[in-house]
């Protein structure tokens, strides 16, 4: 087996530890239909609007049990590729944004971002975040579903400390550290996930 491989191996084992979904993709279209695909599968999030517990008019409470368009929220992907996907999220019925994550808030299905390096030791995806816009679609969607080349694999966090030096100079600057999804436990150490985050992490491995 060759170190490429080895690490490979090793970051699948420790991000699916931390119930990580992870799958191999030959490129980033097919990663598109995956997203799509798993959208459709989906449940759409549901926005209690204040006032739907209380007494109200019938037009009112159709408005409460009206489901929520479901979004695929994308705003750093290639122009290219956010244009294909755009279009066959429209036909699929979704809504595609690359923008206007404030306007969502609590109402993303889905975030899809591509990592900068993923870290075997711990299974963690590096997510270079420096707007905004990226940051949202990480933290506040329902399922995070992030791109990673193989390639891209290092063994650990020593292994891109000189990338880590060369951005702390570019300021403001944002990079992300995601380990699984997001989790919580309670005084009484019970697990809770999606809680502070994502409920699921999607990891996809991209050959290169």
């Amino acid at each position: 087996m060759s170190s490429k491989e080895a690490l490979v191996e090793k970051f699948i084992e420790k991000a699916e530890l931390v119930s990580a979904k992870v799958t191999t993709l030959a490129n980033e279209d097919e990663a598109m239909e995956y997203v799509l695909d798993l959208c459709g599968k989906k449940e759409a999030c549901q926005l209690l609007a204040s006032g739907c517990g209380e007494a109200i008019s019938d037009e009112a409470e159709a408005l409460c049990d009206a489901k929520q368009k479901k979004v695929i929220a994308a705003p750093a992907l290639k122009k290219e590729l956010y244009k294909k996907l755009s279009a066959k999220a429209k036909k699929a019925g979704f809504e595609c944004i690359d923008k206007g994550m404030r306007e969502h808030l609590a109402g993303i299905d889905i975030g899809f971002t591509a990592a900068e390096y993923g870290v075997a030791d711990t299974g963690t995806l590096m997510v270079d975040c420096p707007s905004e816009e990226l940051r949202l679609a990480t933290m506040v969607s329902e399922f995070h579903v992030c791109m990673l080349p193989k390639s891209s694999i290092r063994a650990n966090t020593y292994a891109v400390e000189k990338m880590m030096l060369t951005r702390m100079r570019k300021t403001p600057n944002y990079m992300a550290f995601i380990t699984g999804a997001s989790r919580t436990a309670d005084i009484e150490r019970v697990l809770a996930l999606g809680v502070h985050g994502p409920l699921e992490l999607h990891i996809l491995l991209l050959e290169d």
